[in-house]
């Protein structure tokens, strides 16, 4: 069901809704990448919200594509909103064959071939979001959501920073046993700028 959000007296669901309105969208870093070419490539991100039924809940998916080749990302994900004390969990999944659905981001239809089955939870890479004023900070949480790069173990430490129009990024990966940086950005952050709202395909919640 899609439609306009109401909105439930749960101070839980008002902030994960909250945290998805600002989230729900296309973003680019072409202002980043025009200025500073040289360390920081044109780069998109969408963040589609996924139909109610597929988690009961609010959830996403969400791709990462060179401006220049918005057709294979990079990064694909699935992401499931929960509800923590005074914060918004974040599980994070992977799909199984990510290249069936390259173009979800941008492309509704292909969106709707995603199923519940294709996916695989990656733990221990859960992100955690806490409002302070104005602005959403998340993190990932703990040192142990593992990636591989270059035959190396690394430990990813990730933060964003989220506000109503941008989208502020950092993620690297870490050496397990000398904690030296491998991978990521040395320069500092991605940040986005929001092109176009998603928020109105979020599915309606009932108070």
């Amino acid at each position: 069901m899609e439609g306009q959000l109401s909105q439930p007296q749960n101070p839980g669901i008002n902030l994960i809704l909250a945290l998805a309105q600002r989230l729900a969208g296309d973003f680019s870093n072409a202002r980043q990448a025009a200025e500073n070419p040289k360390d920081y490539a044109h780069i998109r991100v969408f963040f589609r919200p996924l139909p109610f039924e597929f988690f009961s809940g609010i959830g996403f998916y969400s791709e990462q594509v060179y401006d220049y080749d918005i057709w294979s990302p990079y990064r694909q994900g699935i992401h499931r909103f929960c509800s923590q004390d005074n914060q918004v969990y974040i599980e994070n999944y992977s799909l199984n064959d990510g290249f069936l659905y390259a173009g979800a981001g941008h492309e509704p239809e292909i969106l709707k071939t995603i199923k519940p089955d294709s996916i695989q939870r990656r733990h221990h890479c859960s992100m955690v979001f806490k409002q302070e004023n104005n602005l959403f900070l998340g993190r990932v949480e703990g040192n142990q959501c593992l990636i591989e790069r270059d035959g190396k173990q690394t430990y990813l430490i990730s933060t964003v920073e989220l506000t109503e129009t941008n989208f502020i990024s950092w993620d690297r990966g870490f050496d397990l046993n000398t904690h030296e940086q491998v991978w990521g950005s040395a320069k500092g952050p991605l940040k986005f700028e929001k092109r176009q709202s998603f928020a109105q395909e979020l599915p309606a919640i009932a108070p």
